[in-house]
């Protein structure tokens, strides 16, 4: 806001020092910007099950949320049944609202790219395969002149997308190529750009020496470009591919990779080894199911990933020729890691089935969502004979399961309630985590190309789902005053909750939070980016009329904890979240993140409204903080003494 505009223009130029700084305090507390309060969901869903909703235009190998509307599909080169100009299409948005889809043109073959999502908005899909033709077949021309499907060579190729609601956003390439990379992860740092990480050249069913990528880097690029070579993934050969990564709350970075573990110090490019992880391998292509658990004021912000399902195969079993995938048994272990306070692995309570391909999604109760994936093999495909059509992995799991961090041990998993898909979801499936709560589901096509029929016993899936949460038809919390934008630090503000919001009874107040949730990019049974990071809060309720507001922190003052960029925003009453709100968090520029000190909140009490002092939601929701009306007396004083001090 531009403080002169509400100035006399003879006054402008006379403000002292001391009036220009109290100025400047109203003007901040003016800025702010609320959203409109959530709405309830636009479905009605039977809880704790699937719908399925439609057939998307291309395969979701890759999946993820650009918008409260819009969900972002990108698949591999393939005989898709949806045309875009000359060849199919193999990028598509599909929005939420209308059940209407759009195909994209992702321009070259995105073939088992990364994804993450910029701290200014901007998503990225880097990497690849070469262009091809019908059956993945390399093209003889590779800059997408070669017939049936004219697609170019992806392999160094960074795509990017700023989502839209108006159906005109469109993708487009940077000029400034990765290193030639198939199978790379992307994890968005504490300043906004992305670590661009591993990969092969050219791609297959585990990576090898020959074509091997085991280097780092960033975009934006940082210096001169020059890709850093990686020792865990240099020694973690063949099975280094997706390489597991997460950004830690101490600025470190987490990379497990087969059986190998370490912290990444990228201002010195120092890897730390940490334990082995124990009883299975987790990474592509044993593909188990992984999630950095909520991080919230109880744990200190102190990040605890978990890892669950995969396949106990040892390094030589990879490439040996009596390894049959499909008849190998996946594994039920889970194990977590907290890495900024220890580098040993602990056990957890397992899966109730043994699970390959399975996708851990956070949904905004704090719990988190297992579903996708088959009980033998592994992901990948082949002509081989053993193969199942050319799947790698049988048996699917149909059944989803739930686990709650905050529950007993022994106790933690559960599938009571909840009801079976019926879509088998293998390889190339993908799941994200929707405004309302939902879950979309999609994907699967463990083939080399369009395959489908009565005679395939596992196609290339277009159906696509949703899978409704218990709480998915309860009236959902309305909260009013949700900033648009959160800092690192800073001033508190307030968030209102009326009778409705609390079911009738204040003392739902006490077990009330607030959490910010980034789906991330969905591929390979991988959410990259995926993170959920409950506020901190006190309440003030009242007793009489059963409302109550909640004074809320902006994030903890390190962006480690919450990567800048686009996320979702929820409240939580009596286990019953909000349906979510995308916000952005940090500045929504690339680069150093402002850092402001924290904002003490006042105690937590019920209160009498008759007694207690104002009203409900008389405070000032403000990201610059709550002005009250004192201040505003005092500022104004100020003001006016200082321009009668300097003469009118």
């Amino acid at each position: 806001m531009n403080s002169e505009r509400y100035l006399p223009p003879m006054h402008r130029h006379m403000l002292s020092a001391c009036s220009l700084a109290a100025f400047i305090v109203v003007s901040n507390a003016q800025s702010a910007t609320t959203i409109p309060p959530p709405g309830q969901p636009l479905r009605t869903g039977v809880p704790g099950s699937f719908e399925i909703i439609g057939e998307s235009y291309v395969s979701a190998q890759q999946l993820f949320l650009g918008t409260e509307d819009k969900v972002y599909f990108v698949d591999k080169v393939e005989a898709n049944p949806t045309p875009i100009g000359n060849h199919p299409a193999w990028a598509s948005e599909w929005a939420l609202a209308s059940n209407m889809q759009r195909p994209m043109d992702v321009l070259t073959n995105s073939f088992c790219a990364g994804g993450n999502v910029l701290g200014n908005g901007t998503w990225l899909n880097v990497g690849g395969n070469q262009a091809v033709v019908w059956g993945g077949e390399p093209a003889q021309a590779q800059d997408g002149s070669a017939e049936p499907y004219f697609n170019a060579d992806g392999r160094t190729s960074i795509r990017m997308l700023d989502p839209c609601d108006d159906g005109n956003c469109e993708w487009y390439l940077s000029p400034l190529p990765s290193q030639q990379r198939w199978y790379p992860t992307l994890e968005t740092l504490q300043d906004g750009s992305v670590l661009i990480l591993g990969g092969c050249l050219n791609g297959g069913y585990v990576n090898d020496r020959n074509q091997d990528n085991p280097t780092y880097q960033f975009f934006p690029p940082r210096d001169d470009g020059t890709p850093i070579q990686s020792p865990i993934l240099a020694s973690t050969l063949p099975a280094n591919l997706y390489p597991l990564t997460w950004l830690l709350p101490s600025g470190k970075l987490l990379i497990q990779s087969n059986w190998a573990t370490v912290t990444l110090d990228v201002a010195t490019n120092t890897e730390t080894p940490l334990d082995n992880i124990p009883e299975a391998v987790r990474v592509y292509p044993a593909s188990a199911g992984t999630v950095m658990l909520p991080l919230t004021p109880v744990n200190n912000y102190t990040a605890t990933i978990l890892f669950c399902g995969g396949s106990n195969v040892q390094t030589d079993r990879w490439t040996s020729p009596d390894f049959h995938p499909p008849t190998y048994p996946a594994s039920a272990s889970c194990v977590k890691l907290t890495p900024d306070v220890s580098g040993t692995y602990s056990r957890e309570d397992p899966l109730p089935e043994i699970r390959v391909m399975v996708n851990l999604i956070q949904l905004p109760d704090g719990k988190v969502l297992a579903l996708n994936g088959g009980q033998l093999g592994t992901a990948g495909y082949g002509n081989n004979t053993w193969a199942i059509g050319h799947s790698y992995a049988d048996r699917p799991v149909l059944k989803p399961a739930l686990y709650d961090p905050n529950a007993a041990a022994g106790s933690k998993w559960s599938t009571e309630g909840l009801a079976e898909s019926t879509v088998a979801r293998m390889y190339h499936s993908s799941a994200v985590l929707l405004p309302d709560g939902s879950v979309m589901v999609s994907g699967s096509n463990p083939n080399p190309d369009y395959t489908v029929g009565p005679d395939v016993q596992y196609p290339t899936e277009y159906r696509t789902e949703l899978w409704y949460p218990s709480w998915y038809n309860d009236r959902r919390p309305e909260p009013q005053g949700l900033l648009s934008s959160y800092s690192y630090g800073g001033p508190s503000f307030d968030v209102t909750l009326d009778a409705e919001d609390l079911f009738g009874d204040v003392e739902n107040i006490k077990s009330a939070f607030v959490s910010i949730i980034r789906p991330g990019f969905s591929t390979h049974n991988m959410n990259m980016g995926q993170r959920s990071v409950q506020l901190d809060s006190t309440y003030t309720a009242y007793a009489d009329n059963h409302t109550a507001v909640l004074h809320v922190s902006q994030l903890p003052p390190n962006p480690s904890i919450l990567a800048p960029g686009p996320a979702l925003i929820f409240v939580t009453v009596k286990g019953v979240p909000s349906v979510g709100k995308m916000i952005m968090v940090g500045n929504g520029v690339i680069g150093e993140q402002p850092i402001a000190q924290v904002s003490a909140l006042v105690a937590s009490r019920v209160v009498s409204a008759k007694t207690a002092e104002g009203k409900i939601g008389s405070g000032n929701n403000s990201a610059a903080g709550r002005v009250g009306i004192t201040e505003w007396w005092v500022v104004g004083l100020m003001m006016i003494t200082s321009v009668f001090a300097l003469g009118s």
